[in-house]
């Protein structure tokens, strides 16, 4: 019978039974003659109780360990001291017992040795590793070599027991001969008489293992003893991989194998004749052939090889000095790398030869603008003249002395005026060029006639430029503070636009001709202007400096919509598509970049055309194609194609170099426009030709 202590926590059970605890310790005084002798002395090392003088006590003990020796449990091998049971030892925690023995006696707790001198005995202790301390019974328990040997198995996960056998053979208890009657009278399963779909599936894997060879059946010992480790003395062994020493294996270059010219009798294609070994006197010693074949009657009479040990010493210096470098090679076919484009033959038609030559100008022909019906074509040259071509026949059909170079000319777009736009020097000219019917001559007459400019209802009329009519080249000339480099024209006719580099703030000016006024425009460029542009559809207007290309919404104000960032040294020249959605930008260091309204503001692509400086650009109004043209007398023809689909990127093709110009001054083609209805291209070059390229 085991006791449980109540005496645990605060208002434990010991003060409801006072008389219970009194009664135990009167009878232990009246038991014994000593207070020491009735409680077990929990100093000892061995874990034994220690004499109580009385040979009862002796005799029962005796008796309960033999009783514990036959008993069959496991649990009941080592006698507890304690009799507490699954009582916690917390309760105890102020007590000065843990517990009662088998007899009832108190288990007092140890005195707690200092931690110094429990230190001190553990380093001098050998055994000291052995020892665990059993907070149960309070007191250290050495653990035997079975009991570490019992520790160690069940950590590996084996039974504790050396002699337990887990795989043992299964013995069948249960006599099947002469049975009569089945242990079970219940059907057999359905699942028995259908196959299994998960093992089919198995053994479908391994059947398709053993055929790619990842599974291959093991090798019985008389079979690997057999087969013996051959060498293979002549196999060359660049392709192996796998060594035994190496981790990554490099083998060394193989020398190469004497061919027929190191025959001791070769064929006579072989043997060089004196003039042939002459020559190889005068070539480099790296060129230099470094064996000349020679032809001996028999074996006898050859020589002993001159370089046979220098050849032999650097051998062996190559096999271990030279460092080796595994090099991945890529087998990768160069025309693979180069993007599908159409053929040439599909892109047609493109301007491809020079036509016809227009001469006439005696010096380079800086500009060229074509007529919107693309019968006459405009050019300006630094001989101070504008002359008036007529396409189809070369014919110059006027001839108007400015008196100054002219840097550029634009014709007007509108089919019902017959007016051109001559920049030179700080002067627009607006002049009527004569061609057209007589309706067409009237109502340019009377657009070039100069009134009194009207007030602008804005206020920003320009006071530093003036309309003034010159009666000698009867058109009209707006003079500004400082040089014009470009005039471009709106669309619809009426509008136009200069750009004075040196303006600064004040370098572009919007002037109508139908209320002969001229608006500025304030824009804060931070750089020196180049050339301005209006978009073909909306009321865009372009503005280019050095480094940039801006976006301005003419009705509100000039408000800045967009800014296009080209990464170019400087800009020489913009075009815009006819959609209005791309732009190109030439520039001085022979670079084009495409711009992508709707895409980004960095160049979709940069190409690297030219040698020289790009002067101009051009797109064409209703064919894909676009030019350019440069100081290196050449001009380049892509196709450019601009699909309304815009997941699918621009098509940019190039087609054809066309040459022809000559070089003056350094200076090349300095100018390219397109024909409005041909795929024709115009150039005007500095030796002061002007060429039509057709196809």
């Amino acid at each position: 019978m085991r006791i449980k202590d109540m005496s645990h926590g605060e208002g434990s059970d010991s003060e409801d039974y006072p008389s219970i605890r009194d009664s135990d310790s009167e009878g232990e005084e009246n038991d014994f003659s000593s207070g020491d002798e009735d409680v077990i002395n929990t100093s000892d090392n061995d874990g034994v109780a220690g004499d109580y003088g009385n040979s009862d006590d002796e005799s029962d003990s005796s008796e309960l360990h033999e009783g514990v020796e036959e008993s069959d449990s496991s649990e009941d091998e080592v006698v507890p001291r304690n009799t507490v049971g699954d009582v916690p030892l917390e309760w105890y925690r102020d007590e000065k017992h843990i517990g009662y023995d088998i007899k009832g006696k108190k288990i007092k707790k140890k005195e707690k040795a200092d931690k110094l001198q429990s230190f001190l005995a553990s380093a001098d202790d050998s055994k000291n590793w052995r020892k665990i301390y059993d907070e149960y019974n309070d007191e250290e328990v050495e653990l035997t070599k079975e009991d570490i040997k019992s520790i160690s198995r069940l950590l590996e996960g084996k039974a504790p027991h050396g002699d337990f056998d887990p795989y043992a053979p299964y013995v069948d208890w249960f006599k099947w001969d002469d049975s009569n009657h089945p242990l079970s009278n219940a059907p057999e399963p359905k699942r028995r008489f259908i196959p299994s779909k998960s093992e089919s599936k198995l053994v479908n894997k391994i059947k398709l293992a053993i055929r790619k060879g990842l599974i291959k059946p093991k090798k019985s010992k008389e079979e690997e003893e057999e087969e013996e480790e051959i060498y293979p003395l002549w196999e060359d062994d660049s392709n192996t991989t796998e060594k035994d020493n190496h981790l990554s294996y490099i083998p060394a270059p193989k020398p190469k194998l004497p061919g027929h010219e190191e025959s001791f009798n070769p064929s006579l294609e072989y043997i060089p004749t004196q003039e042939e070994i002459n020559s190889y006197q005068l070539m480099y010693e790296e060129d230099r052939p470094k064996f000349i074949p020679k032809r001996f009657a028999n074996m006898r009479s050859i020589p002993a090889y001159e370089n046979a040990v220098k050849e032999c010493f650097e051998r062996c210096l190559d096999l271990y000095l030279c460092p080796r470098v595994r090099k991945k090679r890529l087998n990768i076919d160069p025309e693979s790398l180069k993007p599908k484009l159409p053929s040439r033959t599909e892109l047609k038609p493109y301007p491809v030869a020079c036509y016809l030559e227009y001469r006439g100008h005696d010096d380079a022909v800086t500009s060229v603008s074509v007529e919107a019906s693309g019968q006459w074509i405009a050019s300006g040259s630094l001989d101070g003249t504008v002359r008036i071509w007529e396409v189809e026949t070369g014919r110059c059909v006027k001839i108007c002395k400015i008196g100054e170079a002219v840097k550029y000319v634009s014709w007007n777009p509108n089919p019902e005026h017959s007016i051109v736009a001559v920049s030179a020097g700080q002067d627009v000219l607006l002049l009527n060029t004569g061609c057209g019917d007589e309706e067409v001559q009237k109502r340019t007459k009377e657009l070039l006639s100069v009134e009194m400019p009207m007030p602008d209802d804005s206020g920003k009329t320009a006071s530093s430029v003036s309309w003034l009519h010159d009666d000698k080249l009867e058109g009209v000339r707006l003079r500004h503070s400082k040089t014009v480099a470009s005039v471009e024209w709106h669309r619809k006719g009426d509008y136009l636009s200069t750009v004075m580099p040196a303006g600064e703030s004040r370098a572009f000016f919007i002037h109508k001709l139908s209320k002969k006024f001229t608006q500025t425009l304030s824009f804060k460029l931070h750089g020196i202007a180049v050339t301005s542009v209006f978009h073909p559809t909306r009321s865009f207007f372009f503005i280019s400096t050095k480094k940039t290309v801006r976006v301005y919404d003419l009705v509100k104000d000039g408000k800045l919509v967009k800014k296009l960032e080209t990464g170019l040294r400087e800009v020489s020249s913009i075009a815009v598509h006819p959609s209005g959605d791309h732009i190109i930008v030439g520039s001085r260091e022979g670079k084009l970049c495409w711009f992508d309204m709707d895409l980004s503001s960095k160049p979709y692509k940069t190409l690297k055309l030219h040698q020289k400086d790009i002067n101009n650009v051009s797109f064409h109004r209703s064919y894909p194609l676009f030019a350019t043209c440069s100081d290196d007398c050449t001009a380049y023809v892509f196709h450019g194609m601009v699909y309304s689909d815009l997941n699918q990127n621009p098509l940019i093709v190039p087609l054809e170099i066309l040459r022809g110009h000559t070089s003056s001054n350094g200076r090349g083609v300095l100018d390219c426009k397109f024909h409005p209805r041909q795929p024709w291209l115009f150039t005007s070059g500095a030796d002061s030709v002007i060429r039509l390229y057709c196809n």
